[in-house]
């Protein structure tokens, strides 16, 4: 299940709360993966230099909603005012391999990133799958500057060998602040279908639509039914259109549309793939706006889709586990295999990490695999830790190993429990007991008065 947001917020700072926006109090599965696109994050220089070196306000405020209900931060990829996102279950690490990411500019003829796209892609079970978050040149005239940057975007390559161009790829996910309008008709027709909800009197003229029935390589593409309120342009912190002097006419910019490329074969060879032949599958399970959010002139929308996944890969790369009981007054050991084809490095390290970690670099401390390696059969080996570095007030925790070929972690152990330094706890103890007793005789007498 993976659930796709899509938002220009506006250079806003993050809302008080996005439980409805991410779908957190719905009564059915919860998600696998969480895609989040956003446009017009806050790039003014002092904003965007800070957000290089440290994790930018709205990653963070992200990380802080999903980490502690088992989701990490598998990737992130910043230009300017586009930020894309994407947040996975722990379950699904060992088995999302080859992530990679790439910026397209297309602002000043490909000179300024203020337009463009961000894309990640991955292998997810064995299937390649690539998101591109992109906000394309806005006003009603510049349709075919629109297409012509997104064809562009589409023919980027990834710098690393090996890796399938962008059409390639099993399952496409294209999103954004597209800024495709309504053409032809007055704003006071297009208001008046928005008030009486008839939607469908509008979509012959919106110019993605129309763009996708003459346009080759939209073709392919497929979106789901526009039965929400055109998102943009709305009066701030309000569920009104713009009442500005240039009141600008309603628009369903923000639009999230899906490419399957056995889809695209099966079309181009006019047959049909058998049960078997079809190893992957994308249902879009809604597609709506959300109303609630006023911090800029855009309304979030949201894709939640089913991906069907035959796995060609099902086993880790890596498993691993804690060996015996730990805690902070011993050394303690790590027991770990890998599959026989696994390209294991020197780099290659077994971090340790809270349940609730934010993402890869966001452990407590890590073991060397080669450097800290204590035994090695055929079977397994072993890696220690120090004493010194476990925490001592123990807790839940889990093992994760790090691939420095893949970038990624190729293996996470079950959650277990680290035990409580006892020795520390008790000189903490006997430290508050003494305080206590070297206060003040009138304290007492203090309290009562």
């Amino acid at each position: 299940r993976l659930h796709l947001v899509t938002w220009n917020v506006g250079t806003a700072s993050p809302p008080p709360d996005v439980t409805s926006l991410l779908q957190l109090n719905s009564l059915g599965p919860t998600m696998d993966m969480y895609v989040i696109g956003l446009q017009e994050v806050n790039s003014r220089i002092t904003n965007f230099l800070s957000d290089l070196a440290f994790d930018d306000p709205w990653s963070i405020f992200f990380m802080t909603v999903l980490s502690p209900l088992g989701y990490i931060k598998l990737s992130s990829i910043r230009m300017q005012g586009l930020l894309l996102l994407v947040f996975v279950k722990h379950v699904h690490l060992p088995f999302i391999r080859d992530v990679h990411t790439h910026y397209t500019r297309t602002g000043l003829y490909g000179y300024w990133g203020n337009k463009g796209g961000v894309t990640i892609r991955m292998s997810l079970y064995g299937h390649t799958v690539c998101f591109i978050n992109c906000h394309l040149p806005a006003h009603m005239e510049n349709t075919e500057q629109r297409l012509d940057d997104f064809e562009k975007i589409l023919e980027m390559q990834f710098e690393e060998e090996n890796v399938p161009s962008t059409l390639d790829h099993d399952v496409l996910f294209w999103f954004g602040d597209l800024n495709f309008r309504i053409a032809d008709y007055g704003i006071h027709f297009v208001r008046e279908s928005i008030n009486n909800k008839r939607y469908n009197l509008l979509w012959d003229k919106d110019q993605l639509n129309m763009a996708k029935k003459k346009e080759a390589f939209l073709q392919d593409f497929i979106e789901g039914p526009l039965q929400f309120k055109p998102t943009y342009k709305f009066d701030l912190y309000s569920e009104v259109y713009d009442t500005s002097e240039k009141k600008r006419k309603p628009a369903w910019t923000d639009r999230i549309l899906w490419r399957v490329k056995n889809l695209c074969q099966r079309a181009s060879k006019d047959d049909e793939f058998s049960e078997e032949e079809q190893t992957i599958s994308v249902t879009l399970n809604n597609y709506i706006s959300h109303m609630s959010y006023g911090i800029s002139d855009h309304k979030p929308v949201t894709g939640t889709f089913g991906l069907e996944l035959k796995p060609l890969q099902s086993d880790p790369l890596v498993t691993l586990s804690p060996e015996g009981e730990w805690s902070a007054e011993h050394d303690v050991l790590i027991s770990y295999s890998t599959v026989s084809e696994f390209p294991s490095s020197a780099w290659d390290w077994i971090g340790l990490f809270k349940v609730t970690f934010r993402h890869a670099n966001d452990y407590v401390t890590y073991a060397w695999v080669e450097d800290d390696e204590i035994s090695s059969n055929k079977d397994s080996k072993q890696v220690y830790m120090s004493a010194a570095e476990i925490p001592d007030t123990g807790g839940e925790f889990l093992l994760c190993y790090y691939s420095n070929n893949l970038q990624s972690i190729v293996g996470i152990s079950q959650p277990f429990q680290i035990q409580p330094n006892r020795t520390l706890i008790e000189k903490n103890l006997a430290q508050e007991e003494n305080t206590w007793m070297q206060k003040p005789d009138n304290l007492e007498l203090h309290n009562e008065f």
